[in-house]
Parts: structure tokens; sequence; C-alpha cells
């Protein structure tokens, strides 16, 4: 069984043009996003999936400069460039990494993996995450966002899928309309859980969880704002390679001041689109 992530990534972001190649700590963001995804021992490997658009030939560059492999494809059709770039590695299983999250956790990323084929025990989960956008909840901070398919359910959804959201987002046609049953499974007792349900087209999804909640939390990157208060908390780890999350959470608990910087800017929900192609 072969575990690829998948960084979408482009230039042309509506709120902060050209953020992924901003510079945070002296590296560009993306350089971030891949350096920590690829520490996640449950995957096989990490690629890109920009666009064919010109603008994003600089994403393409950085991605072969770093020895990263990129797949490129539609502008808008997120989910066609991830369908294609997991047919082009072969993947079993996809792991959906976005490039505005710089803190993303190696640790969350082995853990959403793992939850996808043992949730279940017997009928292994089409889906696992640790995170839905609204209107689900979610108890980890913004910016630490996984989510995991296999290809099977991701080739239904390629197929499937007809609404703007779905083609954009990747993913709600799997978890849209999920409805969560039994009681939560604890899997590190007093800091995480699992809940289990089933998505009107009856996927199988599983989502982590953890206690306390951090879901109002923002540690990602889609506004000037974030930028400015990734910048600070970059310059507060230092030269610290092998953080965790629980490193940031600290210094914003230390200083809550810096979760100030960005508390006003609205997390997207799950349908909406980028309004320049509609």
């Amino acid at each position: 069984m072969k575990t690829i992530a998948i960084i979408q990534a482009r230039m042309g972001s509506s709120r902060l043009p050209g953020k992924v190649l901003l510079d945070i700590a002296g590296k560009p963001m993306i350089q971030h996003v891949i350096e920590r995804t690829q520490r996640a021992r449950s995957l096989d490997s990490v690629t890109i999936a920009t666009t064919t658009d010109p603008a994003d030939d600089p994403v393409a560059a950085f991605a072969l400069s770093m020895g990263v492999p990129c797949t490129r494809g539609s502008l808008h059709d997120v989910l066609d460039r991830y369908y294609q770039a997991a047919k082009t590695y072969s993947a079993d299983t996809i792991v959906r990494i976005t490039a505005d999250c710089p803190l993303i956790g190696p640790q969350v990323i082995d853990q959403t993996v793992e939850l996808l084929s043992s949730s279940f025990i017997s009928h292994p989960s089409d889906f696992s995450c640790n995170r839905l956008p609204p209107p689900f909840s979610r108890t980890f901070p913004i910016g630490l966002d996984v989510e995991v398919c296999t290809f099977s359910a991701l080739e239904r959804a390629w197929k499937e899928s007809t609404k703007t959201f779905h083609r954009e987002h990747v993913m709600p046609f799997l978890y849209e309309n999920t409805i969560f049953e039994g009681n939560p499974q604890s899997v590190i007792p007093n800091s995480y859980f699992v809940l289990r349900g089933f998505s009107q087209r009856n996927f199988k999804i599983a989502q982590l969880h953890h206690s306390p909640r951090h879901g109002d939390l923002r540690w990602t990157v889609d506004t000037p704002e974030d930028l400015s208060f990734m910048r600070e908390i970059f310059a507060r780890l230092g030269d610290k390679p092998g953080f965790t999350w629980y490193d940031v959470l600290e210094i914003v608990q230390k200083e809550p001041q810096l979760a100030e910087i960005n508390a006003a800017v609205r997390h997207k929900t799950m349908t909406e689109v980028d309004e320049r192609q509609q």
C-alpha cells in the first residue's frame, strides 16, 4: 500500500497573492510545509500539485529545486488535480495537505493516516481527518489540517462530483452531511479521541479530536494578518526544526496577545468557492 501526501499550492490566492512563496523565518512558506510533511513516518512520498497557469511556474520550479515531484493541472478543479497526481504516482492512500499550513504536524499526519485503516477494525474507513470545515466542529487549531482517503473513494468523488465546491475543496463529496454515531473512542487517554460516522453517500468517516479543544486558534496563512502572526511564531521558535504543535500552543498560551493578531479573520466554510471562477 502506497501512501502519498499531495500538497496543493498555487500563487493566485485571492486574499494574499503569492503567499506560498512568501518568506517566513528565511524560507518560503511552502518549504516549511514540505519539510514538516516529509517528517511524517507514514508517508512513502510527498508531491506538489500546482496548476498549468504560467503564474505557477515559480511553484513548479521551487518543487524541482527541492527534489520534490510536481504535477500540474486545473486551476480551479483541485479534485481533478489530486486525482491525476494520485494516478501518476500510483497512490493507494492520499493525504491532502495545503501549502498555507507551515505549522503542519508530522505526528498529526501519522495519527490521521493510521486512523484510516484502524478506526473501523474489520471495516477500514474511506476517509479520515483531524478537522472538518464549518458547519462541522473541530478541536485542532486551524492550520494543522489533514485529510486522508483511499484511492477508490477519491476516484468515486472525481467521477461523480458535480458541484463547484466539491471540485474546489477536493473531499467534501466524501464527508458531506456526515452523521457521527456512538460514543467517542479514546485513543490516547486525556488527549485524543475518535468519532465515527457515515456520510450521506455511505462513506465510512473517522475524525480525530483533541481534548481540550483548541479549534478556535488560527494557525494558517490566508491574509496579511495571518502572515504577521506566523512570522511572530517562527521568530519565537528559533532554530528548532523538530518542534511539535504543542510547542506552538505553549507560545500562544504564554503570550495570548499573539492570537489577537489574526483573531478577526473569518475561516471559510465548506461550500464557499473562489468567486473568480463563478
